[in-house]
């Protein structure tokens, strides 16, 4: 009788030992950053491409939570906490979005993923631009969420100022303020709850240094820059609850389009995600057809 259970439980570890040496939808992972800050990200294995989602500021992977389902149905899906947000370390001086476009690039090297769409929302969008930047030959497209609604908009240092010096004077105020103007009307209470709560529980360093430096390219007329080094598909898929210029991106960027759905707030991707799905879907399918 005893060998019998002790055969049964051998099966039980050799058969567990097996899974995990397989492919397993979400588990996460850790590679370590061109200047050793650990990022953690997370791998949903399936067909190419592979779609690799990077959140916005002060947010994380979670943010795409309605988009991982929708996706890993068909394609290899990768997502990852920048330096600082989330599961990934937080030794850096200053958070640049250079720097963040090297945490994507060593997430997309560590799986290995050999054709890529980088996705990014908001903030996220100029992450991927930097990354694209360091993987001519691995990416094939670029999709912005809400951002990208103008590379070249001139942004005054009073204007950053004004957006800044609240978080800088009261974290958590600020940021809250802040939060409270991105959702459109209608907007579940509990949603724009979260998310409020969420940000601006981020760590103020981080989180007023990668502002600074995402904001501070608008100022020194920076932020167009990598594009000019990008000779694949950009899209951007964004609310009407600011406008976007595609003619002045146009000038920037060799391929771009826009998607624009009404009646939506910066975080769409959880308050729409059929909408968002759908006209993401749309464009990848596009993207890989080209």
């Amino acid at each position: 009788m005893i060998k019998t259970y002790i055969s049964i439980l051998l099966c039980f570890l050799f058969f567990f030992s097996g899974c995990s040496q397989g492919k397993q939808a979400g588990v996460p992972g850790i590679v370590s950053s061109s200047d050793g800050v650990p990022i953690s990200y997370e791998v949903y294995p399936g067909k190419d491409p592979t779609l690799v989602f990077v959140h916005g500021w002060s947010c994380d992977s979670r943010y795409w939570k309605k988009q991982i389902p929708f996706f890993a149905k068909k394609y290899s899906v990768v997502t990852i906490d920048l330096a600082g947000h989330g599961h990934s370390g937080s030794q850096r001086n200053r958070y640049t979005i250079a720097s963040f476009g090297q945490d994507v690039k060593a997430v997309v090297d560590a799986v290995g993923a050999a054709k890529v769409i980088l996705i990014g929302h908001s903030m996220g969008a100029g992450v991927i631009a930097e990354a694209a930047k360091l993987m001519p030959k691995k990416v094939i497209g670029l999709v912005g969420v809400d951002a990208l609604h103008d590379v070249a908009y001139p942004m005054k240092p009073e204007g950053l100022e004004e957006m800044i010096g609240p978080m800088e004077r009261d974290f958590r105020k600020g940021v809250k303020a802040f939060a409270s103007q991105m959702f459109a009307p209608g907007t579940d209470p509990a949603l724009v709850e979260w998310v409020a709560n969420d940000i601006s529980s981020a760590p103020p360093r981080v989180a007023i240094s990668a502002m600074n430096e995402y904001l501070g390219q608008y100022v020194r007329g920076e932020a167009k820059e990598p594009f000019s080094h990008i000779d694949v598909p950009i899209i951007s898929i964004n609310t009407d609850q600011w406008p976007t210029n595609i003619e002045s991106n146009r000038k920037y960027m060799k391929k771009y389009d826009a998607i624009i759905i009404k009646g939506a707030g910066h975080f769409f991707m959880l308050s729409k995600p059929n909408q968002v799905n759908k006209a993401l879907e749309q464009e990848i399918e596009q993207i890989v057809s080209s």
